[in-house]
């Protein structure tokens, strides 16, 4: 690693320290002994997600963030226990290795979760998630709580 600084190529690391990103480390140039922060990252592959009618679109975590958001909206869940959710799924995601995944795994999966957080929130997101045409739609989600 260079100095920022003064170019020269030999610096010590003082201070590493690991983050939700990946890691950050605390340098010094033994030339000069100036300090600076390098970060190192975790460069994610690219994952699709195939859609009911066939289509291809690039994975965004943010999409599900939406939807589960508002699902959890105006209910008792803190925000760090829907962040670890959603982490969590975005590792199951990944974990499976796939370039490509269907909607369908993708919905079960969160479904699955929210059921598992609360039953309010999993009625409302199943509602969009499942296309809910009338009550009796409603009724079956219900039974499955």
């Amino acid at each position: 690693m260079k100095c920022p600084y003064c170019l020269n190529p030999t610096t010590k690391v003082t201070d590493k320290r690991d983050t939700l990103e990946g890691i950050r480390r605390r340098r010094e140039c033994l030339k000069c002994g100036k300090r600076f922060t390098t970060y190192e990252r975790i460069e994610k592959t690219k994952i699709y997600v195939i859609k009911k009618d066939g289509r291809r679109e690039e994975f965004d975590i943010n999409k599900i963030r939406t939807g589960i958001e508002k699902a959890f909206e105006k209910r008792p869940i803190s925000t760090e226990e829907i962040d670890k959710m959603i982490r969590t799924i975005e590792e199951t995601i990944r974990k499976k290795g796939k370039k490509e995944i269907p909607t369908s795994f993708i919905g079960k999966l969160i479904l699955n979760k929210i059921k598992n957080l609360d039953p309010v929130a999993y009625i409302r997101f199943a509602s969009v998630y499942m296309d809910f045409k009338d009550i009796k739609d409603f009724k079956i989600a219900l039974r499955s709580i």
